[in-house]
């Protein structure tokens, strides 16, 4: 089958394809139904966008079946569809809605409070689970795809409008066209052999890329069944699987750490899945998910930006994402001067032993895919600079050129005045088998700099050994002299984001919290708990160097 150069002619290839093509719950919709289904949506949609206005709509919905099909009839309509995060609210929602010059907004009644009380001009609501939405529908009936167009869909028509998670600033909107998510659809099946007998499961958030380019587009072009979830549940992931035959899907590391915390049981390999796709689980929770539920993760590198591709190919050693693309020319580079960091040198076990002159920022000197921010140029100027695309994500390269995954910039911890990377520390201390999930940041040193704070959530049952737990530090090799944790916090679970991310936000903000869990290290290397006796002294160090205000809740925290 020839490639196809739009996402739309994905769509249009479904129509007269009765195989099952879309299942939730009790719903199946074969591949026409879905065809058809995108064409009158699509013929709506041309009769209620205003004339002269940008061709965009926000889905504002759990991963229900009305979103894959909105999202199909955008491409049919030449139109964009704006991914809108029901976690956010008030002023922060209006302003997601109204940046993205939305002109209608498909939302569902369990999200109608959202809406109250925000001022948005202009902008057609429809509340998919209606009569009111149904009759609206019914006129169009009988549309097929391409019958009805905005704009002729090209490869370079406006797709996605996607927000960006970083964790300062308002969210940006990331475009991607048709061109690339076909392109990046048609790159996955070829990739992991996807084809029309395969049913892919969805249960990240649909409004965030993960779910949509890794997981939707490649569905789409390899003709395979979509599943979906209308939010993750741990719980409910196998049964999922089970009873839609899954065999492919994609996850963040915080949701694998998840499947990993429940109850095993001796039927955990019963299941159809094969393969998972996604980013941030890390080496060691990547071998406990092979070993229990018998599935390869498969991790990949890359976001809604599409800056920069890294390529997993068969000698990929464990560890590593992968080489870059033919079209890329990436290099690990210090951030403040732009020189190339130094290759890896890995000891026993494949240990990282020069992280401090390895680990650099990601940054691609070729030419890039990039298509910019929604009326940003602020962003775009700060994601391009001097020619090359800046990813924002720190990694290391080993001799031969495979690249691996070292954490965010914005989780670059400045201790004594060694950078130290997060993720780096999170992966040392993932091996603890205490802990069902990791999370470090950083919290302000009365000095200088930064401190290492580690939130642990435990696995079900055990309580924290302070004793063991330092035990468990000394005989890490690779734990650097300033990567052990001072601080150390005990959750119950692990805060995370609407995409399943950490929420390194709250956890920074909390900083030094005598009220809750936490523990710090003393002089002797022992866990003692933090109580108002220490966060006394530790003020008191704070107010002699003139930080005390990073101690305030308003500074962040860190």
């Amino acid at each position: 089958m020839r490639s196809a150069g739009t996402v739309a002619e994905l769509v249009q290839r479904q129509w007269g394809d009765h195989r099952p093509g879309l299942r939730h719950e009790n719903i199946v919709l074969s591949h026409h139904q879905v065809a058809s289904g995108a064409a009158a949506r699509a013929a709506l949609l041309a009769d209620l966008l205003p004339a002269g206005g940008e061709p965009h709509l926000g889905v504002l919905l759990d991963n229900t079946p009305e979103f894959p099909l909105w999202l199909s009839a955008a491409a049919l309509a030449g139109a964009a569809v704006a991914g809108i995060n029901p976690t956010r609210r008030g002023a922060e929602l209006d302003r997601d809605i109204m940046h993205t010059e939305c002109r209608v907004l498909i939302t569902e009644r369990a999200h109608l409070p959202l809406l109250d009380g925000l001022d948005l001009p202009g902008v057609r609501v429809l509340v998919t689970d209606t009569e009111g939405y149904a009759a609206l529908l019914a006129p169009y009936a009988g549309a097929e795809p391409g019958d009805t167009v905005l704009a002729r869909p090209g490869p370079g028509t406006r797709m996605l409008l996607y927000f960006t998670s970083g964790s300062t600033g308002a969210p940006k909107a990331a475009v991607c066209t048709q061109g690339r998510l076909a392109a990046a659809g048609q790159s996955l099946v070829g990739h992991f052999g996807i084809g029309r007998d395969d049913v892919h499961y969805i249960c990240m958030p649909m409004f965030h890329g993960n779910a949509v380019i890794a997981d939707w587009a490649p569905a789409l072009a390899g003709g395979a069944a979509v599943a979906l979830r209308r939010r993750f549940s741990a719980s409910g992931f196998l049964a999922d699987v089970r009873a839609h035959g899954a065999t492919y899907f994609t996850y963040v590391g915080r949701a694998v750490q998840y499947l990993l915390a429940t109850p095993e049981r001796p039927d955990d390999r019963e299941h159809s899945l094969r393969i998972g796709f996604g980013t941030e689980a890390g080496a060691v929770d990547a071998a406990r998910f092979r070993e229990r539920f018998g599935v390869r993760l498969v991790e990949g590198y890359g976001s809604s930006e599409g800056g920069a591709a890294i390529q997993r190919t068969p000698d990929t050693p464990p560890g590593a994402i992968g080489r870059a693309a033919d079209r890329d020319d990436l290099a690990v580079v210090d951030p403040e001067t732009g020189r190339e960091r130094v290759a890896a040198v890995f000891g026993e076990g494949g240990k990282l032993l020069n992280g401090a002159a390895a680990i650099g920022e990601l940054v691609n000197r070729g030419r890039t895919p990039f298509e910019g921010y929604w009326r940003n140029e602020e962003a775009d100027a700060a994601r391009v600079r001097g020619g090359w695309y800046w990813t924002g994500d720190l990694f290391f390269r080993d001799p031969d050129g495979f690249l691996y995954f070292a954490g965010r910039t914005e989780d670059r911890l400045r201790v004594d005045s060694e950078n130290l990377a997060a993720a780096m520390i999170e992966n040392i201390l993932a091996r603890w088998a205490d802990a069902a999930a990791v999370a470090v940041y950083a919290v302000p040193d009365p000095v200088a700099g930064d401190q290492v704070m580690a939130a642990l959530a435990l696995r079900e049952g055990v309580r924290f050994d302070p004793a063991a737990f330092a035990v468990f530090l000394r005989d890490q090799p690779d734990l650097g002299t300033k990567m052990a944790p001072r601080f150390v916090r005990i959750v119950s679970a692990m805060p995370v984001t609407a995409t399943n991310k950490v929420h390194r936000v709250g956890l920074r903000l909390e900083g030094f919290h005598s009220g809750a869990d936490v523990w710090w290290r003393d002089q002797e290397g022992a866990y003692v708990p933090f109580g108002e006796k220490q966060l006394t002294a530790l003020t008191a160090e704070f107010e002699e160097h003139g930080r005390a205000g990073l101690l305030s809740p308003d500074a962040g925290g860190a």
